[in-house]
């Protein structure tokens, strides 16, 4: 049996006059999500849900999901409050959720103040003890950060810090069959600890291609989009869904 996982991320949704664009770009997203057929299993957000971690700005983004009818498996992202978005969603900031075919596996790698990431010793003993609950099952890990340098300087500087950490668990387990980031507005595919870390291009800017420099990379106008990982047996392959420049289905909810 196939299982299929949609990996959306960097919605940024705001209020007020800003606030029409990154809704507009996440809404069409979900209702591409919901054209797709077969329809995913779930759908995994990799952080930055909203621009400034308001509760107003989770009250739009609870607008924008409204009764979509799918799983929606939620991480916290720099831009993020983490209070506040267990306010509005209830569970915990990182969880497990077991399904037949697949683990979903989320974590908070959210610092308060900070553009980078950290896990922390208590989190990834967590993460090794839930890797090893499921050992012949394929799970994958969603977070925000990237646990390594992706070559773009200005955002390599505010990558996972403990991502040398998060290696070692993950090497040490061979059920993971992806490590799913965001941050980074790109889509960006590298191996990682015997795995494949994917990053998630921004349901509304993508940030520009700045390779030899440490200046930020700016926002360039490519496509927006998500990524649709297919879980076969030992098997995971992962597509690349474009949204905004794509004249496709889109699906009601």
């Amino acid at each position: 049996m196939t299982s299929f996982i949609a990996q959306l991320s960097d919605s940024h949704l705001t209020t007020g006059p800003l606030g029409g664009g990154p809704a507009a770009g996440l809404q069409l997203a979900l209702a591409r999500v919901m054209a797709l057929d077969p329809r995913p299993d779930c759908v995994v957000v990799t952080g930055d849900l909203t621009d400034h971690g308001l509760e107003e700005e989770y009250a739009a983004l609870q607008e924008v999901i409204g009764d979509f009818p799918l799983p929606l498996h939620l991480t916290t992202g720099n831009h993020d409050d983490r209070d506040a978005m267990v306010k509005a969603f209830g569970g915990d900031p990182y969880y497990c959720v077991d399904y037949p075919g697949f683990t979903i596996v989320a974590l908070d790698s959210l610092i308060p103040g900070s553009p980078a990431g950290r896990l922390g010793g208590e989190q990834l003993a967590w993460l090794d003890r839930t890797l090893a609950a499921r050992p012949g099952v394929p799970a994958l890990i969603g977070l925000h950060h990237p646990p390594m340098a992706v070559g773009i300087p200005f955002l390599d500087g505010m990558r996972l810090l403990d991502g040398e950490e998060l290696r070692d668990v993950v090497a040490g387990h061979d059920n993971v069959a992806r490590i799913m980031a965001g941050h980074v507005h790109r889509p960006i595919t590298a191996a990682f600890a015997g795995t494949v870390m994917t990053v998630a291009p921004s349901t509304w800017r993508q940030s520009g291609l700045l390779l030899g420099s440490d200046a930020p990379p700016g926002y360039v106008a490519e496509p927006t989009g998500f990524l649709l990982h297919l879980v076969d047996g030992p098997d995971c392959i992962t597509h690349t869904v474009q949204v905004s420049h794509a004249a496709a289905l889109l699906g009601a909810y």
